[in-house]
């Protein structure tokens, strides 16, 4: 039988490129040979695409703090619109190599937030996770929440500032009360987001969170449990057993996310009452649903001590880590880690398939 050829397509132009390429290690380690022959494309931090064998791609690979990619002997390849999933080197202009599927495990800008789904769909081949308008709300926080707010799905409060607005502590700490966090808008994996508790550390904050972004919310601060579901599906989504974070950190933070394997207690399945674990599953089903997303998501909520559960984001390309939630919650719902790849690669075929029966031309009235 001949091997489906899946395209891995990691790093990225991304303050999240390292991550990226941690999750990538571990899609590849554990995709199916025997069914699925991986085609590694890595994006560098200039945006270049290169291909390099799988055994010398990756420099440092099991040192998450000096993982890189390795670019001697890579060939720049771009993918051709309209190509059906056909790859040119750029440096021969040969169309030599295809892909019968694209796994994007992009974190972040260029990535997660539309641009890579519509070149994807450009080129007409079939690819994992959530599509272009899908990925852009869902990677867009301040668009995300006013959608969801919209929908009557209940949020921590939240105020929004554009590069040419300088926050005003009193007002917003008026308006959120102290601490807030702070965090670029486009942006994940807690990278450039900061938990502010006096002027000096909110102006330090804000400050930090320009460097990553033309567009920053400033949040309230919830006391509660972290509780994170994830969610499996397209036209009939299903949803994992929930997950509690209990951080060793400050909070949450890139260093506990996936450098510091403690630091964060993952307990899972989160002690929840029966009630409350519904709550959660449905209310994830929802929020994916309200967002167009398809394929994946990871929706992470605020469980407050009265019972009352927000929404506080859904990540669309959820971290695919050895210590990353998504993947360890389907574990523990029955679907190993192989097995979720292949849900995953079969369910960008289903759409694809259904994609490909959509009228493009008018015919006219009959």
């Amino acid at each position: 039988m001949k091997k489906i050829r899946v395209g891995i397509l990691f790093g990225g132009k991304s303050a999240e490129h390292e991550i990226s390429l941690l999750s990538a290690k571990n899609v590849i380690d554990a995709l199916d040979k025997n069914k699925y022959e991986p085609v590694l494309i890595g994006i560098d931090k200039t945006g270049r695409w290169l291909m390099n064998e799988p055994s010398r791609f990756l420099l440092n690979s099991s040192d998450p703090k000096l993982i890189a990619l390795n670019k001697a002997s890579s060939e720049s390849v771009a993918l051709v619109p309209q190509s059906e999933g056909r790859l040119t080197s750029l440096n021969s202009g040969h169309l030599d190599q295809s892909v019968d599927v694209v796994f994007p495990i992009l974190h972040g800008p260029f990535g997660e937030d539309g641009t890579i789904q519509g070149l994807l769909k450009l080129a007409n081949v079939p690819f994992v996770g959530a599509g272009v308008l899908g990925s852009a709300v869902g990677m867009d926080k301040d668009v995300m929440k006013r959608l969801l707010r919209e929908a009557g799905i209940p949020l921590p409060k939240f105020l929004v500032f554009r590069h040419n607005q300088r926050p005003d502590f009193d007002s917003a700490t008026r308006s959120l009360g102290l601490p807030v966090f702070v965090k670029p808008a486009n942006l994940g994996s807690s990278v450039g987001i900061s938990k502010a508790k006096d002027k000096v550390s909110f102006e330090k904050a804000v400050a930090e969170a320009f460097h990553y972004d033309s567009k920053i919310l400033v949040e309230e601060a919830i006391r509660g449990r972290e509780i994170e579901c994830a969610v499996l599906g397209n036209d009939k989504p299903v949803a994992s057993v929930p997950g509690e974070i209990i951080p060793t950190h400050e909070f949450y933070d890139y260093e506990a996310k996936y450098i510091d394997e403690h630091g964060a207690k993952l307990e899972a399945p989160a002690r929840l009452d029966a009630d409350t674990t519904k709550r959660v599953q449905e209310l994830a089903i929802r929020t994916f649903n309200t967002l167009n997303c398809e394929g994946m998501g990871r929706v992470d909520f605020f469980l407050k001590p009265d019972g009352t559960l927000l929404v506080n984001e859904i990540n669309t390309i959820p971290g695919f880590t050895k210590i990353s939630m998504y993947p360890r919650l389907w574990g523990l719902s029955g679907i190993s880690y192989t097995e979720l790849i292949d849900r995953l690669i079969q369910l960008a075929f289903e759409r694809h398939a259904r994609e490909q029966k959509l009228q493009t031309a008018h015919t006219g009235a009959s």
